[in-house]
């Protein structure tokens, strides 16, 4: 058998998505495509790869086999381009940078500084909270409240953030009495969200009710409650910095979250990862008191409790 690289990363991206649709999507192909590709690779191996049945397509005991050796050869070219891309010694080029979008939005607010500081490098910044595949180089950096059980990836604690309960001067109390929390307007995480720090403590303190407006989004939530939409937990380096929030009370001592920075151990000595892992290092140190909330007062006119 002589099988190109293409037709086994179209068999590959199929054995996992199940589909034709989906690994069309996945590969940025035609549907008819991967049904064509796999059909002459079945031929030229001369054994069924797949059981085609009604709703998804299952390897056989043959697509078991060649799928192991498959995945193996993927595993050595991303290894290599990883590598080839650590060959460079220069400090430019593209690094591109995923976090939740909380801390995108930090990050945001500080990219010309950073910009100003590393002129030849180009940020590509991404807002999402799932973990991307950094072995298959999805981002080349991540920041993230999780760290993968993964052997080659590499975790750096950059900060433990602190949150706190913030809403609108014009409704914001100096604190929440435990009857006051079940009469005032909340904004919070719909139910596919709950795990968002502060969202199962808030939940408890209504008695297993939910916020009267809800969302999926952290910048969602904090521009509802600074159009005064009702009162929200935040995290501190969203809510002090923000004229348009008062900060109900001090940090809420049992909500919190570590941030993570992850990447790839085969990209953490390419010149220009390295440097921007090392500005970000140097951003969380110099902004650990406002991720700590230990800065209120400084954008916010908070009241304390």
């Amino acid at each position: 058998m002589n099988a190109n690289w293409d037709d086994l990363r179209i068999f590959l991206t199929l054995a996992r998505e199940g589909t034709l649709t989906t690994a069309a999507k996945s590969l940025g192909v035609s549907h008819p495509t991967v049904a064509r590709r796999v059909a002459a690779l079945e031929q030229q191996i001369g054994a069924r790869l797949f059981e085609r049945l009604p709703d998804r397509f299952v390897p056989t005991s043959a697509g078991e086999a060649l799928l192991e050796d498959t995945e193996a050869m993927e595993n050595a070219a991303l290894s290599i381009h990883r590598r080839s891309a650590g060959l460079s010694d220069t400090v430019s080029g593209v690094v591109r940078l995923s976090a939740g979008e909380e801390i995108s939005a930090l990050l945001a607010s500080h990219l010309p500084e950073l910009r100003a500081r590393l002129t030849q490098i180009e940020f590509e910044l991404s807002a999402r909270h799932t973990l991307l595949n950094l072995s298959r180089r999805e981002a080349d950096l991540q920041i993230s409240e999780r760290t993968p059980d993964m052997a080659d990836i590499v975790a750096r604690k950059l900060a433990r953030t602190a949150y706190a309960i913030y809403a609108h001067p014009s409704i914001a109390v100096a604190r929440l009495s435990p009857s006051a929390f079940k009469s005032v307007p909340w904004v919070g995480f719909d139910d596919d969200h709950t795990r968002m720090p502060g969202q199962r403590w808030l939940q408890e303190r209504l008695d297993g009710g939910r916020p009267a407006i809800r969302s999926n989004n952290w910048l969602v939530v904090r521009e509802t409650a600074r159009a005064a939409g009702g009162y929200a937990i935040l995290p501190c380096y969203l809510g002090d910095a923000d004229p348009q929030l008062q900060r109900v009370g001090n940090p809420i001592a049992d909500v919190f979250a570590d941030q993570w920075l992850l990447v790839h151990r085969d990209l953490r000595a390419l010149p220009r990862v390295r440097a921007v892992m090392d500005a970000v290092i140097d951003l969380f140190q110099r902004e650990r008191p406002l991720m700590e909330g230990r800065m209120a007062g400084a954008g916010n006119r908070e009241r304390r409790s």
